[in-house]
């Protein structure tokens, strides 16, 4: 069966940066990055008690295309935007939280490879996945994205928006949005 072509995704975060601060950006990734997170543990349930169906496979595409941009891309807007200031900040439990989501941004990116091929494999109708393997990794993603996201929304996220002046998170926006601008034509030409 021929894999199902899923546009790329055009997350509103990327639109929030054209016109917001950074800030909105990254506040509006993680709302999205938390509901393709639901989508997916619906998505295990589904498959899981009644299989792939079409609409199945569609979520496992989105899913999939998601989680292979949006969240380097976030990832990177944050490593190079709100992390760099915090960690020579000077306070220590601030440079312990930098490094932590640090090393978060890693295991998160790991957590995924892992999980992709059963992903892809539901998208392609192809359910070689192991159920018990996808639940398992689903629920371990899940809660790091969550914690990760509580701990840069609670801590990091105030700290850096108080340091960094109006216009600086303006042009952190224009920024982000322009990075992504760049990478959609080489995206489209590999086919994503």
């Amino acid at each position: 069966m021929n894999a199902l072509r899923v546009p790329s995704p055009v997350p509103a975060a990327a639109k929030a940066a054209t016109t917001n601060d950074g800030f909105t950006a990254l506040d509006a990734c993680h709302r999205e990055t938390l509901a393709m997170l639901d989508e997916l543990s619906a998505l295990v349930a589904k498959v899981e008690s009644e299989g792939a169906d079409a609409a199945s496979r569609a979520s496992a595409a989105k899913i999939a295309s998601y989680f292979a941009i949006v969240p380097r891309q976030h990832h990177e807007d944050e490593e190079r935007h709100v992390f760099p200031p915090l960690a020579t900040g000077g306070d220590p439990e601030t440079v312990q939280a930098v490094l932590r989501l640090q090393q978060d941004h890693d295991w998160l990116e790991e957590d995924w490879f892992e999980l992709a091929p059963h992903v892809q494999a539901i998208a392609t109708g192809i359910l070689s996945c192991d159920i018990d393997v996808l639940r398992e990794g689903v629920a371990v993603l899940s809660a790091l994205y969550r914690d990760h996201m509580e701990l840069e929304e609670s801590l990091l996220y105030p700290q850096a928006r108080a340091q960094m002046p109006a216009a600086q998170r303006r042009e952190m926006g224009r920024e982000m949005a322009a990075r992504r601008r760049a990478g959609r034509p080489a995206r489209r030409a590999r086919g994503g």
